[in-house]
């Protein structure tokens, strides 16, 4: 409880040093929507016991209107000033909060609250995961009238430097702001498409891990408003160009220790790394609708454009689901490829998490890696080495999650009937459109 108070008393303190005029207090949908709820800093010792309601009925994925009373509980540790939001030298903070019920009991289909009981049950094992995510986007330029385009903001590549990349100063505030907010970034540079970009942050615990990426997103898109452009965490913005992944660089600590590096085994991975890959690959096609869960996540996963489509993994190959990067020691860790940073970052770290405790609780033994380029490998071939393919549709992988216990214990029934729900209708309202390719095919020929 002391500990509470000093937390409560910085809050306080840091409020009064720099002029915090407001508060925000954010949460997330069941989509990974970002939403936030704006009090004057006179409510702030309402919002640091937990007093402020919200109405459940109105989010997505949250409760029904006879019982929809619930509440905002801070986590003291998320507090930080937004430094983009400095107007005469008046500050915004903003606290990332759990929802509870009226009767102060986590809400079941609160997307963070489950990612920590999930959190909780890896801790009674001894284990701690660790992510380190890499959220690729892209910068559009916007219209006369503000409205985003599709138009990438220049026609840089890889690594390209100035003048060819464009981006280079937004990036530059980005980091910066960042920065300011306590990150501690490794690297930004262009990516392969025009107008794509990676921010690379160093990576975190689960929880934390998720808390970042919903700020980052949150950051990438208010600074690039700044500078009047676009950004955008879609994955396949547009056709014939690769689109933007979620990359997701996975470890697991016990006793403060990398439990995946084991330097007197093949390869230096651990019993558990190994259990945690197979996990993974037997899961994925399940867990798929969460890390890739919108209609255009599929436009992503599909041949030629480098996204994995292969449910197999590798020591250095980039053509795997999953690759296991060089570095060994406490940087030892798996590369989960698939993820897109349309997730909901808290659903995602849930499964993940549940599937690698799954792999080392039943021992699952992964299939062996695969050397070769799987993207070059024929039909026949990829049958005889028992290499399957990711869903191709959103309707594919809400299925495969309907039959997957596993991941179905990582969400909880709350989320799994509220995410498969939507999901449905979501591909029904997709699949009955008439798209403009199917006018240019067919309008002239039929």
């Amino acid at each position: 409880m002391e500990d509470i108070q000093a937390k409560k008393d910085l809050i306080k303190q840091a409020c009064e040093e720099h002029n915090v005029r407001f508060i925000r207090l954010q949460f997330c949908d069941i989509n990974g929507t970002i939403k936030n709820l704006s009090l004057p800093i006179s409510q702030l010792n309402k919002v640091l016991n937990n007093e402020i309601m919200l109405d459940g009925s109105s989010i997505k994925g949250f409760r029904s209107i006879e019982t929809s009373d619930m509440c905002f509980y801070p986590d003291l540790d998320t507090f930080v000033i937004l430094p983009w939001c400095d107007r005469d030298g008046e500050n915004v903070a903003r606290i990332i909060c759990d929802i509870h019920n009226a009767d102060g009991t986590p809400f079941e289909g609160c997307p963070r609250c489950n990612l920590k009981r999930m959190i909780a049950r890896a801790e009674k094992l001894g284990y701690k995961m660790n992510i380190g995510p890499e959220a690729e986007f892209f910068i559009f330029e916007r219209d006369e009238n503000g409205e985003a385009t599709t138009i990438p903001n220049d026609k840089g590549g890889y690594y390209d430097a100035a003048p060819t990349d464009m981006a280079e100063d937004i990036r530059r505030d980005i980091v910066n702001t960042l920065e300011a907010m306590n990150y501690e970034i490794e690297a930004s540079h262009h990516e392969c498409a025009d107008g794509q970009h990676e921010i690379d942050f160093k990576y975190a615990d689960a929880l934390r891990a998720a808390d970042n990426i919903i700020t980052f997103k949150y950051a990438v898109k208010s600074i690039a408003n700044e500078y009047g452009v676009h950004a955008t965490f879609m994955p396949k913005p547009i056709y014939g160009i690769a689109g933007s992944g979620m990359h997701c660089n996975i470890s697991l600590f016990k006793d403060g220790q990398n439990l995946f590096y084991a330097p007197d085994e093949a390869h230096q991975l651990s019993k558990e790394a190994i259990y945690s890959i197979g996990g993974i690959l037997k899961h994925v096609g399940a867990f798929t609708a969460i890390t890739n869960p919108i209609v255009n996540s599929y436009k992503r996963l599909v041949l030629g454009f480098e996204a994995p489509v292969y449910v197999a993994w590798s020591l250095a190959n980039r053509s795997a689901l999953i690759r296991v990067p060089a570095k060994r020691g406490s940087a030892t860790r798996v590369e989960l490829r698939s993820p897109d940073p349309s997730c909901n970052p808290y659903l995602a770290m849930a499964v993940i998490l549940g599937a690698i405790l799954d792999g080392i609780e039943n021992k699952i033994e992964p299939p062996a890696q695969i050397e070769e380029n799987i993207y070059e490998m024929t039909k026949t071939e990829l049958k005889e080495r028992g290499i399957a393919s990711l869903p191709s549709s959103l309707k594919e992988a809400v299925k495969a999650l309907e039959n997957n216990e596993v991941v179905k214990d990582s969400l909880g029934e709350h989320i799994v009937n509220e995410f498969t729900t939507a999901k449905r209708i979501e591909w029904d309202r997709y699949r009955t459109q008439v798209t403009q390719w199917e006018l240019d095919s067919y309008l002239n020929a039929y």
